[in-house]
């Protein structure tokens, strides 16, 4: 069984910082892609950043220059930078990882359960 569990949403003002977390645990063997996704209210769940095991990083422009996507390979984290945030950035945010599990042949997409951004004065 895998897991992927998310941390550090909240309420922050227009213009404030927030750091989101995700650690992956369980049966895997490898964690290839990791990344955030965001969906806000009556919208399409949507690509925020995506990062691979080597490093190389892309956003979706409309976070470009403000929000940092990194990972640590040896604790199974990614997390997720927010600065100068928007109200137009409030959403349900959502880790994603490409994992090789144990027992499973090939790579599988896993979710975590989400954690809530708003942006609001």
């Amino acid at each position: 069984q895998v897991q992927l569990v998310e941390s550090g949403g909240g309420l922050v003002q227009p213009g404030g910082s927030l750091r989101l977390s995700c650690i992956v645990s369980g049966s895997f063997t490898s964690i290839y892609n990791m990344g955030w996704y965001r969906q806000a209210l009556g919208k399409q769940r949507e690509l925020v950043a995506t990062i691979t095991r080597g490093g190389n990083t892309n956003y979706v422009d409309s976070v470009k220059g403000r929000f940092t996507i990194s990972r640590d390979n040896a604790k199974n984290t990614v997390t997720l930078q927010m600065n100068s945030l928007k109200p137009e950035d409030t959403a349900i945010y959502y880790c994603n990882a490409v994992l090789a599990v144990l027992g499973i042949p090939g790579v599988r997409n896993y979710w975590g359960q989400g954690t809530q951004v708003t942006v609001s004065s």
